[in-house]
């Protein structure tokens, strides 16, 4: 809680009897507008709302809902109250989105409690091991270990901590900008064409995972199998053969930070009032990037 006259910090360590409310408030709240929540081993809560596509990893928002001792009110909680709200309009105005989204709260991302900080979620993206979180005791007299407490407020799942079980959507981006057909003509079914692919993404093995995934469902195709079409309706690919050809490929380069802030503070004093709206997009360090 809040100190003082002037501070508006609260204290809600992770795995605390706080954390427990708090994450109760948030299953309560996600389950009331349509998601499906699930709880990994970590504690880490996943609120996804469906799509009218199945089979597709969600796209999801969200950060922790832990603090420091009198830590920020706006820190992490922000990240997953936003996500919340985001539900919450869509469940309100009644709109469907075409594949998953959801909301997830991260255990014991601030490492205040238990010092690792991403704990929760280094173990979900393999990069800790479920043993070592597990076994990680608190700061204080007691040392009680994240499992004791996992299981102490009520929140240790029983689905694997794992991005292989519980995938998120990719952040990348597949786009086409060159169609041609065969014979062309106004009237016929084309038995040939051929089309550019150009996918991006924040890193290679992300970019990888999507190519994978795209030369996945080709492969569907030529098999004759039935696939979600763009209304809805269940289509089936008609036998066919298709070929891949790299044209060029370029690894994942980090642009400095200063240019970046640079431009996007400038891009915010043009807009002025408007700036809210702005957003980062990912491209190619090709020609058009600065020396």
């Amino acid at each position: 809680m809040a100190r003082g006259k002037h501070e508006t910090g609260m204290s809600r360590l992770a795995l605390s009897d706080a954390d427990r409310q708090v994450r109760d408030w948030f299953v309560h709240t996600t389950k009331s507008l349509g998601c499906r929540v699930d709880v990994d081993a970590m504690g880490n809560i996943f609120a996804v709302r469906p799509g009218w596509r199945t089979g597709f990893p969600p796209t999801c928002a969200g950060s922790h809902l832990d603090t420091q001792p009198t830590g920020g009110r706006y820190d992490g909680i922000l990240g997953v109250c936003a996500g919340v709200e985001m539900l919450r309009v869509l469940h309100e105005e009644k709109t469907e989105t075409e594949f998953p989204v959801g909301v997830v709260n991260w255990t014991n991302e601030e490492g205040a409690r238990f010092p690792i900080s991403m704990i929760s979620s280094g173990v979900w993206a393999g990069e800790i091991s479920l043993e070592k979180a597990h076994n990680l005791k608190e700061v204080g007299p007691e040392k009680r270990t994240m499992k004791q407490e996992l299981e102490r407020i009520g929140y240790l799942g029983h689905m694997d901590a794992s991005y292989k079980v519980m995938p998120l959507g990719y952040g990348a981006l597949a786009s086409t900008g060159i169609i041609q057909a065969a014979p062309g003509s106004t009237n016929t079914v084309p038995g040939w064409v051929q089309f550019s692919l150009d996918i991006r993404a924040e890193n290679d093995v992300i970019l990888m995972e999507m190519e994978e995934h795209l030369k996945s469902e080709f492969d569907q195709l030529v098999r004759d199998a039935c696939l979600d079409g763009l209304d809805g309706e269940r289509i089936r690919g008609q036998p066919c053969s298709v070929e891949w050809m790299l044209d060029s490929t370029s690894s994942a380069t980090k642009f400095d930070d200063r240019c970046i802030n640079c431009v996007r503070q400038s891009a915010g004093d043009v807009f002025g009032h408007q700036s809210a709206q702005l957003q980062s997009m990912i491209s190619g360090a090709g020609n058009v990037r600065s020396g």
